[in-house]
Order: structure tokens, then sequence, then C-alpha cells
């Protein structure tokens, strides 16, 4: 680093020209001659500058009038020489922080190279929780699915199985009228009666047919048999699928009203909507116990779907309301509820870009209303 005591001469100091120009304005003032000289007579002095000689300032002039200029002159090397000093020191600083900032540059580089191999590392890790997460949220979902269809098992079996023991009482009365016909055919009063109690059978058998069909038909429709994955389909059937499914496991106790206004058709996962569906319900079903009522309603408002699923049942606190979507909270007894109902009814209708909304009061009932976008 340069400072002001080091050696200088006056051609460090003053360029040429400027020494020329500076004679030039001394002896246009003094009226004389100004020159600079390399050797001391009797009519120079002595320029000085870090306590060296540099050169002698030659003039006729007295010797009070030299002296004179000779501090003008040496004032002006004085402030030359600062202005070396200053841009010495700006050079040297700006080449020590060049340095520096190489030196950072590098340093920041290499900090940056460790810190995106360890946010790749660190993302690796994410993606592969993410995986797992994913895995064990297909199976609770699917164990969640399957208990429910496990719960219908129970009703469907009694709702069948009524028909099927009619039919089959049916058939064997049906066996002993065809005998009768078969000896009594000269009695007609008789077969008169025979006969119309015969049909009688018939209507009823077809009747529990006809019921062990749509049982069938809504399970087929709530397991998404026979149905694309993802599928253009009618939002009221799937409603009264899962109304006559829950109804089914109730053994047809359960007071259900229905208000389904006509809707535009869904691109949507039929059977993941169903679940979802069915989920609200069986929700609204257990707050009411046995002598509450269901609403449904479905209705469309400008391009949104509306369905409104309701109870005059227990309802809720808020505190039990803000924590209703959590997974594995539930506020019935254990071994009786897995806490995942609502929470899989968010994820799919999320996954529908639709949106739940959710009202209750303790002792008030609830009221869940999903919305969905018609494209």
């Amino acid at each position: 680093m340069s400072n002001l005591e080091d050696d200088l001469d006056l051609d460090a100091l003053l360029s040429t020209n400027h020494r020329a120009l500076l004679l030039q304005v001394l002896s246009t003032l003094t009226g004389v001659n100004v020159e600079l000289v390399e050797h001391a007579d009797e009519a120079s002095s002595p320029l000085v500058f870090n306590l060296e000689t540099l050169a002698w300032l030659k003039a006729e002039l007295p010797e009070a009038h030299r002296q004179a200029a000779v501090q003008l002159f040496e004032l002006i090397m004085f402030y030359a020489g600062k202005y070396h000093l200053a841009a010495n020191l700006h050079l040297d600083v700006t080449e020590t922080s060049y340095i520096e900032l190489q030196k950072q540059h590098v340093a920041l580089q290499e900090s940056k190279m460790r810190y995106k191999k360890l946010s790749e590392k660190l993302q690796e890790r994410i993606d592969e929780q993410v995986k797992v997460i994913e895995r064990a949220q297909r199976q609770l979902y699917e164990d969640a699915r399957l208990r429910a269809i496990g719960q219908l098992a129970a009703g469907v079996a009694h709702e069948i199985n009524t028909p099927v023991g009619y039919i089959g009482s049916n058939l064997r009365v049906a066996s002993d009228y065809l005998r009768d016909i078969a000896t009594n055919l000269d009695d007609g009063n008789n077969l008169e009666t025979v006969l119309e109690d015969f049909r009688e059978l018939l209507d009823e058998s077809r009747s529990g047919v006809q019921r062990i069909a749509n049982i069938v038909s809504d399970l087929r429709i709530f397991a998404n048999i026979d149905q694309a994955e993802f599928a253009n389909c009618e939002l009221n059937v799937l409603l009264k699928t899962a109304c006559h499914l829950l109804q089914a496991e109730h053994y047809q106790k359960l007071a259900i009203v229905q208000h389904l206004n006509e809707l535009p058709k869904l691109d949507c996962y039929p059977a993941k909507l169903s679940q979802a569906f069915y989920n609200v319900l069986d929700n609204a079903a257990k707050a009411i116990g046995d002598d509450g009522v269901i609403h449904v309603e479905s209705r469309l408002c400008g391009d949104v779907i509306e369905v409104v699923i309701g109870d005059d049942g227990c309802g809720m606190s808020q505190d039990t309301m803000a924590r209703v979507f959590d997974p594995f909270f539930t506020t019935r007894s254990i071994g009786m509820g897995t806490g995942l109902g609502l929470s899989v009814v968010r994820d799919i209708i999320s996954v529908h870009q639709g949106e739940i909304r959710l009202k209750s009061h303790p002792g008030q009932g609830t009221r869940v209303t999903l919305l969905f976008k018609v494209s």
C-alpha cells in the first residue's frame, strides 16, 4: 500500500505539460521568466518535497518573491502527492476487495454446491416419505371403504334374506297349488280361488326379485362395477344409491327425506363420490339414533352443484368441528369408529376440486354442504 512518504520524483508528481503550464502562469504573474533547472545558482531556490530536493526554481526576482513562487509550486506538488496517494490507496483497496470478493465468491459457490447436494438428498427423502404416506393413506382409505362395505353386509343380507324367504315360501305354496289344480280341475269355483292366490304369489315373488335386483344394482354402483374409474355421471343416482344402501344397513328403519332436483352430469370418480356420500349419511345416521330424520337435497345454483345432507341429531361443539376433518379423530367409543369418515370425504371432494362446508350446533343437528363446479 502506498503512502505520502514513498519516493516520488517530479515527473511522478507533475507531468511535463502540467509543469510547463505552471511555469507559464508563474512567469505571467511575476513578469519575469520562471524555469526549472537541475543545478543551483544565485537566482534559484530549491523545490523540496518530503525533505528531498527535486529541482531548483530559477527566476530573476527578489529572494522573497522567488520564495513565494517556490512555496506555491511546493504546495501544488504537495496536493499532487496527496492525489497520487489517494489514487494508490483506492487501487490497493480495490485490488484487495476484488481478491477478497473472489475468495468469498469461491466460498459461496462451494457452499452453494454443498447446500444443493443436501437439498437434493433432503428432497429424495421427502419424496420417499411422501410415497410412504400416500401408500399408507390409500391403504387407510381402502380399509375404511372395506369397513363400510362390511357394515353394509349385515343389512344387505337381511334385505336379501327377507324376499328370498318369502319367494321360497311362495314357490312351495305354488307347488302345492299346482298339485291342487291337477287334482281338482272339475271344481271350477275352487280352481278360480287357487288361480287368484297363485297370481298374488307370483306378484309378490316378482316384487321380491325386483327388490333383490335393486339391492344388487346399488351395490354394483357403490363398488364401481361396470363403470370407468373416471366417468360422466348423475350425482342424484349416486345419492339415491347411498341412501338405499344405508337404509338397507338399518333394516329400512332409517328416515331419509330426499329432495333431488334435476342436475347436469358431472365428470367424476363415481365410486369415490358414492363413498363420500355414504360416509356423510352414515355420520348423520349415527347422530340421529332411532327417531331422527335425515334430509338430502341436491340443486343447481348457477354453475355450482350443491348437495346438502342435514340431520336433526345431537350436533357438534366448536371444539369438535375444529378437529372433525383430522384423520383418526372420533367422538365414538373405542372400536366404534375409525375417525376416517369425514377425512376421507374431504380428500375425495378435494380431488374433484370441490368444497365442503360444515354447520353444526350442539342439540341442533348438523348440515354438510358439498359443492361441485360444473365444467
